[in-house]
């Protein structure tokens, strides 16, 4: 099956094409979010082809994955090709009344990437489903033994409170933190080291070296770098919203709302390395069962073939 979709995501994008199909990725001169292509810092198999998009027919394409509504108006001269949008963020505003922009829609069918997601958009008739995160297993496995806190987030500078950067300060007397993810170059604190965009295996390697994993967002949707680092074996410190009061269970690591808390869990893991272990031991073994590879890519292939012999 000849699979169109964009790269916007390169975590989620990595699991997703670790499939069957034949995967094609736009490109664009000047690689932009529109037209990225192919990974760069993500291992991505001989199947993803990069393509033009107004170069393509109906012949070219099976099924398109759209990611983003402006993305319909590119696909617009693709007419026999069937549509499933996949939904990756939280709504924003007042979120229980948020309208999802495929509301209402009979021509498509949103996926949410958690449920929820799922719970706080409204999606009006549109079919909905959930298809949970898979994660491509990280090659490291948790080691902690530098006395430091590891996160994972996108432009923390710029998101702030979403992702919970303000309350970094929090816990630096704890433990200094060294913050990776793209755009994190333009945070600056003390006790914080950042690492801009670093290729994803260098990543993991350097994560699974720290104690604990913090993960502080307060509103967004689930974060594959905390699976990753629950499959790495990691113990995790979290704020307990969102979607990760389902996907981190309490064997795991230590979750609440309260920051002083988290803060004194964060402390017991820096100075009690073997209960750090005990932690990430329970928390690996819950994402591989929970977010398996095998398992996304089976309901990914089950809704792609649906989609296609339904349209036909």
């Amino acid at each position: 099956m000849n699979v169109l979709f964009w790269h916007l995501h390169g975590s989620w994008a990595t699991a997703f094409v670790q499939g069957k199909h034949r995967y094609l990725v736009p490109v664009n001169t000047g690689r932009d979010e529109w037209g990225r292509g192919r990974a760069r810092t993500y291992p991505w198999p001989d199947s993803v082809e990069e393509v033009e998009v107004g170069a393509l027919t109906d012949d070219d394409v099976d099924v398109i994955v759209l990611q983003r509504p402006a993305e319909l108006d590119l696909v617009a001269h693709l007419r026999r090709a069937p549509r499933v949008y996949v939904e990756h963020n939280t709504p924003r505003g007042y979120a229980p009344e948020t309208r999802h922009p495929m509301a209402d829609r009979d021509d498509l069918t949103l996926v949410h990437v958690t449920h929820f997601n799922d719970l706080f958009w409204d999606a009006g008739a549109t079919r909905t489903q959930v298809i949970e995160h898979g994660v491509v297993p990280p090659a490291v496995r948790w080691t902690g033994e530098l006395e430091r806190l590891a996160v994972v987030t996108n432009e923390p500078a710029r998101r702030n409170r979403v992702v919970g950067a303000d309350l970094y300060p929090r816990f630096t007397p704890v433990a200094p933190l060294d913050v990776y993810g793209m755009g994190v170059a333009g945070l600056s604190m003390d006790g914080v080291t950042t690492h801009d965009d670093p290729p994803q295996a260098a990543m993991h390697a350097e994560i699974a070296r720290r104690r604990a994993y913090l993960h502080l967002c307060r509103w967004t949707s689930l974060g594959l770098s905390l699976i990753e680092a629950m499959q790495i074996g990691m113990p995790v410190v979290a704020l307990a919203t969102t979607e990760a009061v389902a996907a981190v269970p309490p064997n795991a690591g230590v979750l609440a709302t309260r920051v002083d808390t988290l803060v004194e869990a964060a402390r017991w893991l820096i100075d009690e390395p073997e209960a750090g272990r005990i932690l990430g031991e329970a928390a690996r073994r819950s994402a591989l069962i929970r977010y398996g590879l095998d398992r996304f890519l089976a309901d990914w292939d089950r809704l792609l073939e649906d989609t296609s012999c339904a349209s036909r």
